[in-house]
């Protein structure tokens, strides 16, 4: 007997199977590299970014607070500096983890693609969170090393190896070694490996530790990397070389893979060492900033502040916006008020290491309150939490998710 082939009992509306209850993605699959292909998500990011045609020159991070900033050779040489004399001071061994607490600054694209690069798992937090908070996740994540700043190392416990400070002559000293391209060893990272602990928000009890692997994030630099590639492809003009206002804590999914995105798209990230939006908006007219990763109540700001008369926001083509529901009226007045500015919603978890749907064009973010479809190689059901039954089109339940970007496992 003939199988049958699953597409075609999928509806091409829905992406829905009532064979199998679920759902799937209706944008194009996107290959990954082979599974068993060792292959760090800092490797990936930057064997995409050399294939660009950005100049080393072109500024990568820009820390509007402290008036400094970071070009891609400037960055490349610093990570590789560093990883160099991170494997020459310290024992470390592939799998380890690295606690980073730190405001956001131009080191910390550094810290994150060397640990990275050598198989060391990124455990970023929040440097507000308290000395409990802390303890806690140093406990779950089993850290054995520390990257912190003079203002937050006393939150840190004694760990194996210490703890680092990103604002002591002992770590600059670490990111100017010279002649280390050839001395590095050869790390060889599976795609299956651990790449980073990110800590949930504990809204159903404790804070958990998320276990994301480089796999997981390949997957979502992918998506990332298809994004950018159709980009202007309907224009005859190229489109303007992105620039991106980081609203986003570096600790925090959002913030973490948007970070490891901008180093696969030769982007520009703008950072701020606090939050404030007449700052947002005066580094946007500065730096001509294209897009802006958002959360509900900087869209609010938007709509209902006077400030936004005050600058010249004209570069401003895209709001991603993330993190909590928008409702449709605001959503709308939004557009009406900046009717050339894309305002594309999307959802995730910490647990999907991000996006698991998303809008891309204009005709889906018309479709007001909608978080947009399943992201590529995606499937995902809706669930009757009593009965565990799927349910079709309309139903109310709960989301479950299957794809490449879901997380190895809590702790």
């Amino acid at each position: 007997m003939a199988e049958t082939d699953p597409k075609r009992l999928m509806d091409p509306k829905t992406g829905f199977s009532h064979q199998t209850g679920t759902y799937s993605s209706l944008r194009p699959p996107l290959p990954l590299p082979p599974i068993n292909q060792p292959f760090s998500v800092a490797e990936f990011c930057l064997s995409l970014f050399h294939r660009t045609s950005t100049d080393g020159s072109t500024t990568f991070v820009v820390n509007e607070t402290a008036g400094e900033s970071l070009s891609y050779s400037q960055f490349v040489s610093q990570v590789r500096s560093l990883a160099y004399s991170l494997q020459q001071r310290y024992s470390l061994s592939q799998n380890d983890v690295a606690f980073v607490v730190s405001p956001p600054s131009i080191h910390i694209p550094v810290v994150y693609f060397a640990l990275l690069s050598l198989g060391i798992i990124v455990s970023p937090s929040n440097p507000l969170s308290s000395n409990s908070e802390i303890a806690h996740q140093i406990q779950l994540s089993k850290s054995v090393i520390a990257f912190a700043t003079s203002k937050t190392f006393h939150k840190i416990p004694s760990l194996k190896h210490g703890t680092i400070l990103l604002d002591s002559p002992e770590f600059l000293s670490m990111l100017t070694q010279s002649n280390v391209d050839n001395i590095i060893k050869s790390v060889k990272v599976n795609q299956s490996d651990t790449a980073a602990i990110l800590y949930s928000s504990g809204t159903t009890g404790r804070v958990k530790g998320v276990m994301v692997t480089h796999r997981n994030l390949i997957g979502i630099m992918a998506i990332i990397h298809r994004c950018n590639m159709n980009q202007g492809k309907d224009n005859d003009k190229p489109p303007p070389r992105p620039v991106t206002f980081f609203t986003l804590p570096l600790f925090h999914v959002f913030g973490f893979f948007m970070l490891l995105g901008m180093v696969l798209s030769a982007s520009t990230m703008v950072l701020v060492e606090r939050f404030d939006f007449e700052e947002m908006l005066r580094a946007v007219e500065k730096y001509k900033v294209t897009g802006i990763p958002v959360s509900p109540p900087v869209v609010v700001a938007f709509v209902k502040s006077d400030l936004t008369k005050k600058y010249n926001l004209s570069s401003l083509q895209r709001l991603g916006c993330g993190g909590a529901s928008l409702g449709e009226e605001m959503a709308q007045r939004f557009k009406k008020k900046f009717p050339n500015v894309l305002l594309a919603q999307g959802y995730g978890l910490t647990e999907t290491g991000g996006g698991a749907t998303r809008v891309i064009e204009p005709e889906e973010a018309a479709r007001y309150g909608s978080v947009g479809r399943l992201a590529e190689n995606m499937e995902g059901k809706i669930v009757d939490p009593e009965t565990g039954e799927a349910l079709p089109p309309g139903r109310r339940g709960e989301l479950w998710l299957r794809g490449p970007t879901v997380m190895k496992d809590l702790l």
